[in-house]
């Protein structure tokens, strides 16, 4: 049996270990279209503001790894998938044969359509490539614009700050993190991310970038304000889309990402999707979403390597869940954040102490919640929104003082079979 897995990401690189555990026989390809051993996006802002090197974003320390384990690999971005024929081609010109097929590409950044992105000092922040560009003109007084200020773009802005750069952000939507915060949250993160030295421009557009005068002035960046911001370095974060253009006319079917049943299975048998460029279930929500956090990316990777291998796993659902530090201040976004049709919800905001949540209802059930300051009992947040719990007369007790949720999930969840996490949270 050969398997084949597109993308060397964590995705890629825990169903191929996932298959090899499970079927020790089989055959096992793993595509990457990096020259790069396989690595963490995640950890470039740790690369970035020098707390690893880039060994250390390598998401197997052992430089033999992948042999060891009989994990073949191939450099190479697909082009094309015949499910017929059940080949791959690479865009070096290859064509790999398969049993089982996973895509696991992940996902690409968007390239917003403006004058100037081609122009030397514009970068993406998104491979180690990227990173190194990055790293040798975001030296310390350099004036640094960042695109975007979503979940993504703050983590690359706290490593930014952390090298010490003359920091200014553009934001197209009304506030900071507009896929994640309200906007009283949002523009809680803004008023912080000023007072410690970050310019922030929300409801802005960047026009064009020029090249100064000279090229020792560096860039121009003209605003839909009217303003124009002189840069160094400018880096483009205005967001990512699932890498899945080369399954067009495969019949494979794609809506936002690549459509999945419970086991990671696409509507053709035999082919997989797991991670950032995966569409799957979330029953909280009840529709299908592209959920691109690693910890989805890990459990869809599992999934679909044990069904792979013939060995039959259900995914328990899509983790809607977002945890944020941006440059000191923790933020929380889970499950719907802004509410259902219908719905009810409660609100604390304290801004001079920097505080706020929100609850959102449906019924008896937090359908989704969201805090800016609010670091206790984040494990209950999830568990109450994940574990879909009624909470009976703790729903009112919650519209009166949201701040009641550990007592709300010991009452509620305890009956329900759902309170262990809680009581461990408690004991720390």
């Amino acid at each position: 049996m050969h398997h084949v897995i597109l993308g060397a990401g964590p995705a890629g690189v825990i169903a191929a270990e996932t298959i090899r555990k499970h079927a020790p026989a089989d055959t096992i390809t793993l595509v990457g279209d990096e020259g790069e051993p396989p690595y963490s996006r995640m950890a470039i802002p740790y690369l970035l503001i020098g707390n690893v090197k880039e060994a250390g974003t390598y998401l197997r320390k052992s430089l033999t790894h992948y042999t060891d384990l009989r994990i073949d690999q191939v450099a190479g971005r697909a082009t094309t998938v015949d499910t017929q024929a059940r080949t791959v081609t690479l865009d070096n010109g290859k064509t790999l044969k398969f049993d089982k097929l996973l895509i696991a590409t992940g996902s690409h950044p968007v390239r917003p359509p403006i004058p100037g992105m081609d122009l030397p000092g514009v970068h993406p922040c998104w491979t180690l490539e990227d990173a190194r560009a990055i790293a040798a003109l975001a030296q310390p007084g350099a004036r640094v614009l960042q695109m975007g200020a979503g979940f993504i773009g703050c983590i690359i802005m706290e490593a930014l700050a952390a090298r010490g750069v003359e920091l200014s952000v553009v934001e197209m939507g009304d506030r900071m993190v507009p896929r994640m915060m309200g906007p009283t949250a949002g523009g809680m993160i803004r008023d912080w991310c000023e007072k410690k030295g970050v310019k922030v421009y929300t409801g802005t557009k960047v026009e064009a970038i020029e090249a100064a005068t000279s090229p020792a002035a560096g860039l121009r960046v003209r605003l839909s304000s009217g303003q124009t911001v002189e840069a160094d370095l400018v880096i483009s974060a205005t967001g990512v889309r699932p890498a899945i253009g080369f399954l067009k006319d495969s019949g494979i079917t794609c809506l936002q990402g690549v459509l999945t049943d419970e086991h990671l299975q696409t509507n053709v048998p035999g082919i997989y999707a797991a991670g950032d460029c995966a569409e799957a279930f979330d029953k909280v929500s009840g529709k299908t979403i592209v959920s691109a956090i690693q910890p989805n990316a890990a459990e869809q990777a599992r999934v679909a390597a044990l069904n792979m291998v013939g060995q039959r796993a259900d995914l328990k659902g899509v983790t809607q869940i977002n945890v944020l530090d941006t440059l000191g201040l923790i933020s929380t976004s889970f499950g719907n954040w802004e509410g259902v049709p219908g719905g009810e919800h409660a609100e604390l905001t304290d801004k001079a102490g920097g505080r706020h949540l929100s609850l959102q209802f449906k019924d008896d059930v937090m359908v989704g919640c969201n805090s800016v300051g609010w670091t206790e009992h984040v494990g209950v947040m999830r568990g109450l929104v994940e574990g879909q719990v009624k909470l009976g007369e703790w729903k009112e007790r919650l519209m009166h003082d949201p701040t009641k949720l550990m007592d709300a999930y010991l009452a509620s969840a305890q009956g329900q079979g759902q309170w262990a996490g809680a009581g461990d949270e408690r004991r720390r």
